[in-house]
């Protein structure tokens, strides 16, 4: 585990959830809660918007001493000073994505459920990768399914952090933690409940004893 990522929670926003300016305000309830890392996650606002809020984040964290990375965005992830960048599979590809970036920036790439794709992904460098999705999610119901065996095998063959995605549920995620994962990466069951802190909360607890 590198220094800069530390186990637990990886809260992740989506501004479909999160209107009417409460951004700022649930992403500081889920970092008092204990989310370790936080990913700015938009599909939908316009470009200004999207700074505007990324670079009001990347204060935000930094005052936590907690990374924000981006979605997608290697521009706006170097714009807003954010820590670092969240790769798709189609997205900028990871030696570009570190040239702008730079040597210590945060780069996590999603691998699906093909091991062979973190493989390579660790071998260019990445700082994370992440697999699912594991369960049924709400964000993405057409994801590629992975199972929990998946992590324990990607664990025997790494050596940085590895993320489980994809309806993970307080009730389902201490099942990922024990098969490898060092991060839970959540959306809905973070911002979409009633008290974001709590929430969390619930999440973070389930790396006290691993």
């Amino acid at each position: 585990m590198t220094a800069r990522i530390r186990r637990g929670l990886y809260a992740i926003t989506d501004t479909l959830l999160l209107a009417d300016g409460k951004l700022l305000e649930h992403v500081g309830q889920a970092i008092r809660g204990g989310a370790r890392l936080i990913q700015y996650r938009d599909k939908q606002l316009s470009p200004a918007v999207r700074q505007h809020q990324a670079a009001a984040l990347a204060e935000l964290c930094k005052s936590h001493g907690i990374p924000l990375l981006i979605n997608d965005d290697v521009a706006l992830a170097a714009a807003v000073g954010a820590a670092g960048v969240h790769l798709g599979e189609h997205d900028c590809d990871l030696q570009g994505a570190r040239c702008q970036l730079g040597p210590d920036a945060i780069i996590g790439v999603s691998c699906y459920n093909r091991l062979e794709l973190a493989r390579q992904a660790a071998s260019r460098g990445a700082d994370y990768v992440a697999f699912g999705r594991f369960y049924p999610s709400s964000t993405k119901p057409g994801a590629v399914q992975a199972r929990p065996a998946l992590l324990t095998e990607a664990r025997q063959v790494l050596d940085i952090p590895i993320v489980a995605i994809g309806g993970i549920t307080p009730e389902n995620g201490g099942e990922l933690v024990s098969a490898g994962a060092d991060l839970l990466a959540v959306i809905h069951g973070v911002f979409g409940q009633p008290d974001v802190e709590a929430a969390a909360r619930h999440y973070a607890a389930l790396f006290d004893h691993m």
